[in-house]
C-alpha cells in the first residue's frame, strides 16, 4: 500500500527569525520543493510570502512560485488558501483562479493561536462551489470535530464530491490537541472511501505521523509543521524532516508513491495545464 508524502515548506507564521532556513521568496520555495521531491515527496503544499517575507495571496507572486516549481520538478501542487490570518478571505480565494490541482479549502472559522482563522460559512460556500467549477480538487483541513460535520454539510448540499480528501490538523491552539486519542477519532468518523492525511503542529509531530501512516493514512512533512528535527534542534530546511517521513512510510511496511502513483491515490482527474 503506497503513501502520498506531501511537503509544506513554509507555511504562514514562522520567521527565519524561528528557523534561518525557512524558505520565504519564491526561488527559495521552489529549490526546497525541489528537493523535497528529490527525496519522494509527490505533493508541494504552498504559501506564499510578500517581498517582505509576510503571508501573501497575490497571484502574481503565487503564478512565480509554481512556474519556477514546474522548471525544477514535476511534484503536484497544492496551493493554501488559508493564506495567513490577516488576509482577507476574499483576496485568498482568488487563488483558485489560478487552477491548480488542489487547494486547501478550511471550512470553519476558529481561534488559531494569539489570532482568528475567519472563514465565514457564506464564503466557503461560495468557494467550495467555484473549486467545482474549475476542477479544483479540495483539500479539507478540519481542525476540530465540528469541522468534519461541517464538510459532510457541503458534501450533502452538492458542494463536494467523493471521496473526500481530508487533512486531519492536530496542535493547533484552538482546535484539537495533537494526541493519539483525538486522531483515532476523527478517523473512525471519516466517510468510507475518504482520502487523508495528518498534520501534526510541533512536538508531536513525528509520534502522530507515524500512527497515522500506521492507520493507512498519508503523511505531510516540512517547517510549516515543525521548526525542529529533534528537541532543542532546528531542522536544517524541509529536507530533513522529508527525508524522516519518507523512512516512516517504509518502518510502516508501506511504499512511497511517486507523482503518478499520487495522482491515482489522491483521484486528481483534472490534467495539469499545460504552461507551453
Amino acid at each position: 500500500m503506497s503513501a502520498v508524502v506531501t511537503v509544506a515548506p513554509t507555511g504562514p507564521l514562522a520567521t527565519k527569525a524561528d528557523n534561518p532556513d525557512l524558505p520565504t521568496q519564491p526561488h527559495e520555495i521552489a529549490d526546497a520543493v525541489a528537493e523535497a521531491y528529490r527525496a519522494g515527496a509527490a505533493v508541494a503544499h504552498l504559501h506564499l510570502r510578500d517581498e517582505h517575507d509576510r503571508p501573501t495571496a497575490d497571484p502574481d507572486i503565487a503564478r512565480r512560485t509554481i512556474d519556477l516549481i514546474a522548471e525544477r520538478c514535476p511534484i503536484l501542487v497544492q496551493l493554501s488558501t488559508g493564506v495567513g490570518l490577516d488576509v482577507p478571505f476574499e483576496e485568498r480565494e482568488r487563488l483558485v483562479e489560478l487552477r491548480p490541482r488542489m487547494a486547501t479549502l478550511n471550512p470553519c472559522s476558529m481561534s488559531f493561536g494569539e489570532g482568528e482563522f475567519r472563514n465565514p460559512p457564506r464564503d466557503v460556500r461560495r468557494l467550495a462551489a467555484r473549486m467545482r467549477e474549475l476542477g479544483v480538487r479540495p483539500e479539507l483541513e478540519i481542525y476540530d470535530t465540528g469541522h468534519l460535520d461541517a464538510c459532510l454539510r457541503l458534501r450533502d448540499d452538492g458542494l463536494l464530491e467523493e471521496p473526500l480528501q481530508f487533512s486531519i490538523v492536530l496542535g493547533v491552539r484552538g482546535g484539537m490537541a495533537a494526541t493519539p486519542d483525538n486522531l483515532l477519532a476523527t478517523v473512525r468518523r471519516l466517510p468510507a472511501g475518504s482520502v487523508w492525511q495528518v498534520i501534526a503542529i510541533g512536538r508531536a509531530n513525528l509520534q502522530l505521523t507515524a500512527i497515522g501512516l500506521a492507520l493507512g493514512g498519508n503523511a505531510r512533512a516540512g517547517l510549516e509543521d515543525t521548526l525542529h528535527i529533534a528537541r532543542g534542534e532546528l531542522a536544517a530546511g524541509n529536507l530533513p524532516l522529508v527525508e524522516r517521513a519518507i523512512a516512516l512510510v517504509g518502518a510502516v511496511g508501506r511504499t512511497v508513491a511517486d507523482v503518478a502513483q499520487a495522482e491515482h491515490d489522491l483521484q486528481l482527474t483534472r490534467p495539469a495545464l499545460s504552461r507551453t
